[in-house]
């Protein structure tokens, strides 16, 4: 077995990353892992005009983990001026629980930290996710009690089971001070 990677995707990737998004957090398929968000949301999770837009902006990137040509685990990162948002966060659902996730989250943060030199990383999360959100508690990210609310009525990003969905803000200081 080789080694897996890390690379930015491309808009040649576009076809690739939407099923891997759609396993980790829709339908029947998100089920085999703990990420699905099928008891609260159907329809779609990523649109696929806005990642073609997310791969083309000059201050986001959307970070790739391959191995022997196998898309692993994705996520999504946007520059915003010495705050970095995190965000798309998928991992195959038989993937998940094997540390996979845990090296993108770091991979990510290095890039933020590295390349960006930002000072925080930023997500949001949906609240009511009690068990992801303590997943990235554990990683040092902390809950703000800042929240912002679900985009009712646009089905680019999913179809509401429930009228009581709003996403928290977390946050985490990245160490700059090495750079």
């Amino acid at each position: 077995m080789t080694e897996s990677s890390f690379r930015a995707a491309t808009l040649a990737d576009v076809d690739a990353i939407i099923p891997l998004v759609e396993s980790a957090y829709r339908g029947d398929a998100s089920r085999k892992g703990w990420t699905t968000e099928a008891d609260f949301l159907d329809g779609q999770r990523i649109d696929r005009q806005l990642l073609i837009e997310l791969i083309q902006r000059d201050d986001a990137r959307v970070v790739l983990l391959e191995r022997d040509a196998e898309l692993l685990a994705c996520c999504e990162l946007q520059d915003q001026g010495g705050i970095a948002y995190f965000g798309m966060f998928s991992v195959r659902p038989e993937g998940q629980g094997s540390g996979i996730g845990n090296r993108m989250l770091v991979e990510a943060e290095r890039i933020a930290t590295e390349e960006w030199q930002c000072r925080e990383m930023r997500m949001t999360v949906i609240d009511i996710r009690n068990e992801l959100i303590a997943w990235y508690e554990r990683r040092g990210y902390q809950r703000t009690g800042e929240y912002k609310p679900f985009p009712y009525g646009d089905e680019r990003f999913g179809i509401p089971r429930r009228d009581d969905l709003r996403f928290e803000v977390l946050r985490k200081p990245l160490n700059t001070a090495a750079q």
